[in-house]
């Protein structure tokens, strides 16, 4: 999914970080094709709305990998998120879906720190990382705050992030990491593909730069960033807690395991904590 914020806080740009939650979410026809494989996430999210009911707020709906689903099974679905150009492609996709399935969903278009709908869900979804791009602890506030005002008083709160991997965050940021070229499907010219991994350690963010290089002339290549703040299991439960969610459950997969020192997802489960005041 595309996700939900400008990296801007109201504090002045951040270029480095707005082109880091930004640009990967530009080229809705690329993203489809690179995560279209991606398919436990999306059957683990339409279980859940369909065993705890609707509607269903989705942050960072994107162009509708999970949301689809879930009105296809009879979800009504409100999705938020920040890219025009997901957003325009998801409703692309709509228009070709069955009219009932069109009528279950509904996206707005906005940064997910400080999105009021005025309306409460039983269910709030927060899918594929769209946390990572919450990169302070202001960042974070903000929008727990804005899931607690979308919250029924008995809704559920679930959300999965990536596990931050030692591999990853400790990679030469100088050396490139290949992997094999393939066609794009954008353009469809056959690209040389690497990334760089360049981490932050005070900041805890892991920059990435994935670089595209056309085969028949490398003058025309291009560098997309991603930037994912890297968020501790123990860190992500202070926050929570501190914010006025009950943790139910912690999972370590998309198939009810636990989550481990082998993990690389952790999917949260939570609830309104009784007796909160911010």
């Amino acid at each position: 999914m595309a996700k939900g914020t400008s990296a801007n806080a109201g504090r002045g740009v951040d270029h480095e970080l707005a082109a880091g939650s930004r640009a990967h979410y530009e080229d809705a026809t690329y993203y489809t094709s690179t995560y279209k494989k991606r398919i436990d996430d999306v059957q683990y999210y339409v279980t859940l709305a369909e065993k705890h009911g609707g509607p269903v707020l989705e942050y960072g709906v994107g162009n509708g990998r999970i949301a689809l689903a879930m009105a296809r099974h009879g979800v009504t679905v409100t999705g938020v998120d920040h890219s025009e150009a997901m957003l325009a492609d998801l409703r692309t996709r709509l228009a070709d879906e069955a009219i009932e399935v069109q009528r279950r969903v509904t996206v707005k278009q906005g940064d997910m720190r400080t999105l009021a709908l005025r309306k409460r869900f039983p269910m709030v979804f927060c899918p594929f990382n769209t946390a990572l791009h919450l990169y302070t602890r202001d960042d974070a506030e903000r929008f727990f705050a804005r899931v607690r005002s979308h919250m029924d008083p008995g809704g559920r709160f679930v959300m999965d992030l990536s596990v931050p991997q030692p591999e990853d965050l400790s990679r030469d940021p100088n050396r490139a990491y290949h992997a094999p070229r393939f066609r794009h499907p954008t353009t469809g010219e056959v690209v040389r593909y690497w990334e760089y991994f360049d981490y932050d350690r005070v900041r805890q963010i892991l920059f990435v730069s994935m670089m595209f290089e056309p085969v028949s002339d490398a003058s025309k290549g291009w560098s997309t960033p991603l930037a994912h703040r890297q968020y501790f299991p123990r860190e992500w439960e202070a926050l929570l807690h501190y914010n006025g969610f009950e943790i139910e459950k912690v999972e370590g997969d998309f198939h009810g395991g636990p989550l481990d020192r082998t993990s690389d997802t952790m999917v949260w489960h939570t609830r309104l904590r009784r007796g909160f005041k911010p």
